[in-house]
């Protein structure tokens, strides 16, 4: 049975990445149409994505693709032991009546800028997409020391990457960083207390945090593999957890079901 992986009509770095590691396993390759209604793939092919949330809303169903993603809310449920902050999701309408300073972010989609904003006033307007009802996510002003991107799948850390230092992209390999036996030992704590909530193929991005005096390892937030930058992991061990996360919907765990985007 053939393989295709396809991409969004957006181009990406990690996109091109990602497919030149599809194409050493033997994959097709297709980049799908801004305007047009994909074909779906001929019988025995298995199709999977790779690109931005609001055009596989549109688009994937013809492919039979199922995306999983992590839920609006994960965040705000894990233990303060793996987050270090306070974390609440809550309307946008009813965030932008909240004093500040505070940091504010979308829980999935990137419809603005995650960002420090001086009051909910300052957060942007309905537009589009961005209603008063759609969830943000709310916490308190920290510093990042260090941010690191990881490849989850099943659960084990497939590949990652730093990516961010005091807030700078900062991009190197996990693998040899002075910080990967922490990381990856947070890592595992993180996963043997709290990883049924996640789906199998997920990005974790956690760093160490800073707050005031005290310094510790958090997560920063959980994102969707099929739509997050590899920065400097390994292409080929990405693609593995890109796969699980974005494929045919046949093919979907049991443990997983719950995790597909609606």
């Amino acid at each position: 049975m053939a393989d295709l992986l396809a991409l969004a009509p957006h181009r990406s770095t990690t996109g091109a990445l990602l497919a030149g590691a599809a194409r050493e396993r033997g994959m097709g390759v297709v980049v799908l149409t801004r305007d047009g209604i994909p074909t779906p793939p001929p019988h025995g092919v298995r199709t999977y994505y790779y690109g931005g949330p609001y055009f596989a809303d549109s688009a994937l169903g013809h492919l039979g693709v199922a995306l999983l993603e992590p839920a609006a809310g994960w965040l705000d449920l894990l233990p303060y032991a793996f987050t270090g902050r306070h974390v609440r999701c809550v309307p946008l309408g009813e965030a932008r009546r909240a004093p500040g300073p505070l940091f504010v972010k979308p829980p999935t989609d990137k419809s603005f800028p995650a960002a420090v904003y001086a009051d909910g006033e300052a957060l942007p307007g309905p537009v589009g997409r961005l209603r008063d009802e759609a969830l943000v996510q709310i916490s308190e002003v920290v510093a990042w020391v260090r941010e690191f991107r990881i490849h989850l799948l099943d659960g084990e850390i497939r590949t990652g990457s730093r990516y961010a230092t005091f807030g700078r992209l900062d991009p190197a390999p996990l693998a040899g960083d002075p910080d990967e036996p922490a990381v990856r030992d947070f890592v595992r704590q993180l996963t043997r207390a709290c990883g049924d909530t996640l789906p199998s193929g997920v990005v974790l991005d956690v760093g160490l945090m800073r707050n005031g005096d005290d310094e510790r390892w958090a997560v920063v937030e959980a994102n969707m593999a099929w739509f997050s930058n590899v920065y400097a992991a390994d292409p080929a061990r990405a693609l593995d957890v890109v796969l699980r996360s974005a494929g045919p919907g046949t093919s979907v765990r049991a443990r997983d079901t719950r995790f597909r985007r609606a």
